[in-house]
């Protein structure tokens, strides 16, 4: 197992790719304009994948899906920047759609893609042999979720979509009963209940660590955004 992944990647750029002891995270960029994150999730053992946000460029996802098929694609939200490559990908794959109950109406309207498994807080995704635990988080949208691996060999895996990033939670668009919403979510479910050392991965731009962020939660809260 190589750890020299840091999860910096640029739209047209390398995918970054993490070998873990049972999982392998492919992180690759895509929209010049959006710079979505897109994370798929491959099996060690079965082979078995999953997708995070089809964001755009089934072009780019395609290929590293490649030969393995993929079981599942999971919208953490249901803005439109995140799911914009879902269908092809679905036609090309057969994939399972999955997404948090509460956007999963919005993502079937906007892509024309039913949603065929709604996932609530609490709920599990597999990826072969391994479990990712489902977190919602309302707020940036009603129905966002995050997914955790617990790696049993090292430290755990936050995929946070758009509800978590490096200097802040994600963007309430000025709804202030939103904005409390997402804070105390994030401070409740994540951060009061995951280790320092938990990697996490968001929908847009480079990764961080809860250690890294949680000093500043005060501040996010006092400023409000």
């Amino acid at each position: 197992m190589t750890d020299d992944y840091t999860g910096d990647v640029q739209p047209g750029g390398d995918a970054a790719v993490r070998d873990l002891a049972h999982l392998t995270i492919t992180k690759v960029a895509v929209d010049p304009k959006m710079s979505n994150n897109c994370y798929l999730l491959r099996c060690d053992y079965t082979g078995d994948q999953v997708l995070i946000d089809a964001a755009d460029s089934a072009e780019t996802l395609l290929p590293l899906i490649g030969g393995r098929g993929l079981q599942a694609v999971v919208t953490t939200h249901q803005h439109w920047d995140h799911h914009r490559a879902l269908a092809d990908i679905v036609t090309a794959t057969g994939a399972e759609v999955v997404a948090g109950a509460p956007d999963a109406a919005a993502i079937t309207e906007q892509t024309g893609v039913p949603v065929t498994r709604t996932v609530a807080h609490g709920d599990t995704i597999t990826v072969g042999e391994a479990t990712l635990e489902v977190i919602a988080i309302a707020g940036h949208t009603p129905g966002s979720i995050a997914l955790l691996y617990r790696d049993d060999n090292g430290h755990p895996h936050l995929f946070t979509g758009d509800s978590l990033f490096p200097g802040g939670v994600g963007n309430t668009f000025g709804d202030k009963d939103a904005f409390a919403q997402l804070i105390d979510e994030v401070s409740s479910k994540i951060f009061d209940t995951l280790p320092d050392d938990t990697w996490f991965y968001p929908g847009h731009g480079g990764d961080s660590t809860l250690g890294a962020e949680r000093a500043a939660l005060p501040e996010w809260r006092s400023r409000g955004w």
